[in-house]
């Protein structure tokens, strides 16, 4: 055995180089530049970083296979998650420029913060080694633990970074636990080993009840789902935007591999409870909340389990459309966010249904575009949430789970109706004020276009996108 990475093991981790070298150049560069230079040009420098490593997952895919000893593997599957993490950080990176300066927020940690989480989000996406998962997700968790509390003047930024380090730590030992388990059980933590290995049996079902816990917490599904209004509603907009969608990205990958190539046991009960519970929480909870922010953060909850339907189907239909499902909900979520951001105001001071009142009216241009987000959100035609909801509900009802599926369809009409009450605060109601909203810089605007035409482009031609993630299943049987 070769002791000696080789040059194709580097090139199989190039985007995660990348976005650590330019992390690290954030951070040398921060205590040398001038206060009133300072957060455009370290934010230039995160954005550069960020598509460079966005064209480099082009060249980590013409080196596919085992890399690292085998504790990592770049197929499609781990492409896709690649660059779907990187264009999430570019987009976030965009919509944070004039947050920062109206939130008067010191730039140079919050850049270097979002670049060196996406590694930890990219790497768990071609890790098949459990202990380099828990690695990754560490990486990933204490990142955005302390983008959480970046509003240091708001004393509820604190409460919600503190909520989510105790309650993410808390979960990461059960996944941790169940590693050990899982080692236990089979004598490797490999999970291609450990789907050769693997029988029934109450060690098994432990370890998989575990380690789901963990990541179940990560993703928000209920009822591992507490600590999501509460660190959503404090934590900086885009900071939302970003923890909502790309982390997400990350574990669901984590759990496809752990489902479908470990051939994990009793893993079909655990998700089937965890779809409907989180579907029924997430949309129930969103009909009576009054600020944006925990009315999405609930509505991410019900969305997890949407997600999760897919991940009960068998691989052949559950893949491709779970990785659909997930492109199309971080395009929808991070504009989202990133108008809400941008008419927060400082301090993030209009965060309720009632300051959207006359929206439509104020700026028409930010009213329209959260009306795609909202519609796609909701699963209507034209839309990437449309497809999203139909290929996830067909993979459920192809593989006879009935039952979650009309649970699913009714959670989607109760869903509809919060989300049409944000579209009819804009359009059909008067504003208690006449506050003038700012025009949308380019920065912003750059990353509201981007987001509106992934949701649009997913929603009129998605089979390019759906046909590239079927290809993926081949991998992960």
């Amino acid at each position: 055995m070769n002791t000696m990475p080789q040059g194709a093991d580097y090139l199989r981790i190039l985007p995660e180089i990348i976005l650590s070298i330019f992390g690290m150049i954030i951070m040398l560069l921060d205590p040398l530049l001038e206060e009133r230079r300072r957060a455009k040009t370290l934010g230039i420098v995160g954005l550069i970083g960020a598509l460079i490593a966005l064209g480099s997952t082009l060249c980590m895919a013409r080196q596919p296979g085992p890399g690292f000893w085998n504790m990592i593997q770049v197929d499609a599957f781990s492409v896709f998650f690649h660059f779907l993490v990187t264009a999430v950080t570019a987009v976030v990176i965009l919509a944070s420029y004039e947050y920062m300066e109206v939130q008067q927020i010191r730039a140079g940690e919050y850049y270097g913060l979002i670049l060196f989480g996406a590694v930890g989000m990219c790497l768990m996406s071609s890790a098949v080694e459990l202990v380099l998962i828990f690695i990754a997700l560490e990486i990933s968790s204490i990142s955005t633990y302390i983008l959480a509390g970046f509003r240091r003047r708001a004393a509820i930024s604190s409460e919600s970074s503190v909520k989510y380090f105790l309650l993410g730590s808390f979960a990461t030992a059960f996944f941790l636990y169940g590693v050990a388990l899982m080692f236990g059980a089979t004598g490797s933590t490999s999970i291609p080993v450990i789907g050769q290995k693997l029988l029934a049996g109450p060690l098994a079902y432990t370890s998989i009840a575990l380690m789901f816990v963990g990541l179940g917490f990560k993703v928000a599904a209920a009822p591992f789902h507490v600590w999501t209004p509460d660190v959503y509603e404090g934590a900086p907009a885009p900071v939302v935007g970003f923890m909502s969608t790309a982390p997400k990205a990350g574990v669901f990958a984590v759990l496809l591999r752990i489902i479908f190539e470990a051939h994990a046991p009793g893993s079909a009960w655990l998700i089937w409870a965890a779809a409907a519970l989180s579907m029924t929480i997430g949309n129930v909870a969103a009909l009576v909340q009054t600020n944006v922010k925990r009315l999405l953060a609930y509505s991410s909850i019900a969305h997890a389990g949407y997600l999760l339907m897919a991940f009960a189907a068998l691989p052949a239909n559950g893949i491709p459309s779970a990785m659909f499902y997930t492109a199309t909900y971080a395009a929808m979520n991070v504009g989202a966010f990133a108008v809400i951001s941008h008419f927060a105001g400082a301090g993030e001071r209009y965060v309720t249904l009632e300051d959207y009142a006359g929206l439509g009216r104020r700026s028409p241009v930010l009213a329209a575009t959260l009306t795609i987000f909202l519609s796609s959100l909701i699963g209507i035609p034209m839309t990437g949430g449309f497809f999203a909801k139909f290929y996830v509900f067909s993979a459920a009802l192809q593989n006879n789970l009935i039952w979650l599926v009309i649970i699913g369809v009714l959670n989607s009409a109760v869903g509809a109706y919060y989300y049409l009450r944000i579209i009819v605060a804009m359009y059909m109601r008067e504003p208690r004020e006449e506050t003038a909203v700012a025009p949308i810089p380019l920065a912003l605007g750059s990353a509201l276009a981007i987001t509106v035409i992934a949701t649009l482009y997913l929603g009129i031609v998605p089979g390019r996108v759906l046909e590239y993630a079927s290809r993926s299943v081949e991998f992960l049987r």
